[in-house]
């Protein structure tokens, strides 16, 4: 029986470490969280301080130099790099502050990728539900480029919810927004969030979406220097 199948997200005394002209550069230094099924996360600190390498090792975009990452209940040092990669494309959605949308797709087309790339046979279908959902289903035929940021942004929320994921990482989700466009995103995340039941891990300089999640981590020159509880 796999002890960490109750687990959404967890880190288990995680450290990144790499090799550069000055010696070795600790990057992450013994980490450790555990996150149920529908729990909230903000990960905040300094510039620098590990916050990027370490949702990038929760969702399995890079490995460890030590210690053991649990991902929708799955070890994921016992999975090859292809069932790490199957594992987040049917069970993980991704926003990124520079929202990583196709310029040469547009809307519909962006938020159907994920689908398409599961062999869904409903894909458009869906990818309008979504677009609508927050808000753009009359843009949905519009390119990214006839976008403004919060709408790109909203596309990128719809491309990530599209399939339900039982996990949501979001890097700086409001980092290029004004206040205003960025409290609409935060809303339509945590609305998303609450529907769906899903476990969500975010970085985030904003103080005001980080107080919205259930639980903040705080790193300092990558590691926990404080873990608040909302």
């Amino acid at each position: 029986m796999n002890d960490d199948i109750g687990i959404a997200v967890g880190a288990d005394k995680v450290s990144k470490a790499v090799d550069g002209p000055d010696g070795r550069l600790v990057i992450l230094d013994g980490v450790s969280l555990a996150l149920a099924r529908g729990d909230s996360l903000a990960i905040v600190g300094e510039s620098g301080s590990g916050k990027t390498t370490l949702i990038g090792l929760l969702a399995g975009l890079d490995r460890p130099s030590s210690g053991a990452i649990t991902l929708a209940g799955e070890r994921l040092e016992r999975l090859d790099e292809e069932a790490r990669a199957r594992l987040r494309r049917r069970r993980v959605g991704f926003v990124f502050q520079n929202f990583h949308l196709l310029p040469a797709l547009n809307a519909e087309e962006n938020v159907m990728l994920p689908l398409e790339l599961d062999g869904s046979a409903d894909a458009r279908a869906r990818a309008g539900e979504a677009l609508a959902r927050v808000g753009l289903g009359a843009r949905r035929h519009h390119y990214p480029a006839q976008l403004s940021g919060g709408e790109q942004q909203r596309v990128a929320l719809a491309r990530a919810f599209v399939h339900a994921p039982e996990i949501l990482f979001a890097d700086e989700p409001t980092g290029n927004l004004d206040r205003r466009t960025g409290a609409i995103v935060g809303d339509l995340l945590f609305a998303l969030n609450r529907e769906h039941g899903t476990t969500l891990v975010l970085v985030t300089h904003d103080a005001t979406l980080a107080a919205r999640c259930q639980r903040q981590l705080v790193l300092d020159a990558g590691r926990i220097v404080e873990a608040v509880a909302a």
